[in-house]
């Protein structure tokens, strides 16, 4: 069965990398060599929900459960595919019974909680995507930050703003199901969470007393009848192993541990525990190739995977003390692979952020930046604002201090009437340098069109303070105060006293894109690429007779 698991190991490593279709294939082939490995039809309907194939998912999901139907991980694939499929009550019911045979799965019942939420979303709960700070929460939250440099998803989601019936038919795109939990504070990807199982054809048990080094259980060693001397002399070398371990005595504990493989070359403990000194006298590249013996050896005998997962993470801290922290994350995932355990999950989600600064920090060039930002500049001034944003996006990227970045991409957010982003980026501008006037005149610009005329004033006041004779600054201060204080009517009459929007008023064509603005919101993005009609519906917004909510 050994090129069974070599089998696995490969799908589950394509699983990890993304790779679905090599996964499927792989987990394919083991099966032809066993065909009544329930963990081998499980990852294979994990690696094909993940390819977006459902309909195989929720067969080889039904296969699962007919071959091990006491197992929670089965019912957690039925009823993600047939989440996926949208046949919620038959989801529910799949997460219902696998509760019944594992009452105390974390992940079936906040899968469960997640697909109930998504049927009743589906029958009239207010539309998630209407809420004021919708885009504020996006770009806040890691999973969804990086769509939002998208054009695309940010038209998606304000298809699905103003045409929430059109939910149930993007439900196979994943990145409505992330949105969706974003907005909605439940995990809705939770049946979709496709974690490997990594169960090895049934193992051996062995002695109490083979425990890692750090965890010796002498006064509990029965010895079973049927284990020869050697291997209970290998025992006794363990314990004398652990003994010197525990003094900090390393050379006697490396003396006994090497002792005990002589005894039992097949034990994946000792060589571990070997491991574990070479760790602690900080000889780490030792370290490592002893872990890596361990792994081959559990593997030919088919040795407990928690103790193969411990090899792996300890490859990975060893990696972490080199420096080499793609290797570490690398190794992690490994042992996440054979055995997860909230240690090296927290491990793993470390390594991940410090491999993400380290790139952030080598990404950085203020030149290039510029670079960005004047080709972002251009593309503003012939009014392809979506095509601006990703190059002052990417300036940001190449300089994230730099708070003019986030004042051009704000111009953009507003243009593509992303009002909650454009506020976001503002507010970053002037955190970074509270001096910048164009950022707080910018901030009190998106307020005023968002009819928030209380926070504009604020940010006008800030901006007075820096400069009091800046116009735009005190055109907004007065505009908004005067808005504070007056009824929409007078509002109206006061806007209209303006012949700048009586002149826009009258032109037939604003008039027919303000008609069709009223009946169908989404065409709004359409008329924004024209800058002159951009520019008008700016100002009928400043004016405070139309908004955009």
């Amino acid at each position: 069965m050994e090129k069974v698991n070599v089998l696995k190991d490969k799908g589950n490593a394509s699983l990890q990398d993304g790779k679905f279709d090599d996964a499927i294939r792989f987990y394919t082939e083991a099966i032809t060599l066993d065909k009544n490995n329930h963990v081998l039809y499980s990852n294979r309907s994990a690696a094909y929900a993940k390819a977006g194939k459902y309909r195989p998912a929720l067969e080889d999901a039904e296969k699962t459960i007919q071959l091990k139907p006491d197992w929670g991980k089965g019912y957690s694939r039925k009823g993600s595919a047939l989440a996926y499929l949208g046949r919620f009550d038959e989801s529910i019911k799949a997460y219902e019974e696998g509760l019944v045979h594992e009452p105390d799965n974390a992940q079936l019942k906040e899968a469960l909680h997640g697909v109930r939420a998504q049927k009743t979303g589906n029958k009239g709960m207010a539309n998630p995507f209407s809420v004021p700070d919708l885009f504020v929460r996006l770009r806040a939250d890691p999973r969804t930050r990086a769509y939002l440099d998208d054009p695309d998803y940010i038209k998606l989601v304000q298809d699905l703003q103003s045409n929430p019936n059109s939910l149930g038919h993007r439900l196979n795109d994943t990145r409505v199901l992330t949105t969706l939990s974003v907005l909605l504070g439940i995990n809705l990807e939770a049946p979709g969470d496709e974690e490997m199982d990594t169960a090895a054809p049934p193992t051996r048990q062995e002695p109490k007393a083979r425990s890692e080094t750090q965890k010796p259980q002498a006064k509990d060693e029965k010895m079973d009848e049927d284990i020869s001397p050697e291997k209970q002399e290998a025992l006794k070398e363990k314990e004398l192993g652990n003994q010197a371990y525990k003094k900090k005595n390393f050379e006697e504990a490396l003396k006994h541990y090497n002792r005990a493989i002589e005894l039992d070359s097949g034990d994946i403990t000792y060589l571990n525990n070997i491991a574990a000194v070479y760790f602690e006298q900080k000889e780490y590249k030792k370290c490592i190739e002893q872990c890596e013996k361990a792994i081959e050896v559990g593997r030919e005998n088919r040795a407990d995977f928690k103790l193969i997962a411990k090899a792996f993470s300890r490859i990975g801290n060893s990696h972490r003390k080199l420096g080499d922290l793609k290797s570490a994350k690398t190794a992690y995932e490994k042992s996440m692979s054979e055995f997860r355990t909230p240690e090296i999950k927290a491990l793993l989600s470390e390594v991940e952020k410090q491999i993400k600064e380290e790139e952030r920090r080598a990404y950085i060039d203020p030149v290039k930046a510029e670079e960005e930002k004047e080709k972002g500049n251009e593309l503003f001034k012939h009014g392809d604002y979506a095509t601006a944003m990703k190059h002052y996006t990417e300036a940001i990227k190449r300089n994230p201090d730099d708070p003019k970045y986030y004042s051009n991409r704000a111009a953009c957010y507003t243009k593509l009437a992303a009002f909650d982003l454009g506020l976001k980026d503002c507010e970053k501008c002037v955190e970074l340098d509270p001096k910048f006037i164009k950022g707080w005149i910018r901030k009190g610009k998106i307020l005023q069109g968002m009819q928030q005329h209380s926070k504009a004033i604020s940010a006008y006041q800030k901006a007075l303070t820096l400069d009091s004779t800046n116009v735009e600054a005190l055109e907004g201060y007065r505009s908004c105060s005067v808005a504070v204080n007056s009824n929409p009517e007078e509002v109206r009459k006061r806007a209209m006293a303006d012949p700048e929007v009586q002149a826009i008023m009258r032109d037939p064509a604003m008039r027919i894109i303000l008609e069709q603005m009223q009946n169908d919101p989404k065409a709004l993005q359409d008329h924004l690429k024209n800058p002159d009609i951009a520019a008008k519906i700016q100002k009928l917004l400043e004016s405070g007779l139309i908004a955009i909510h």
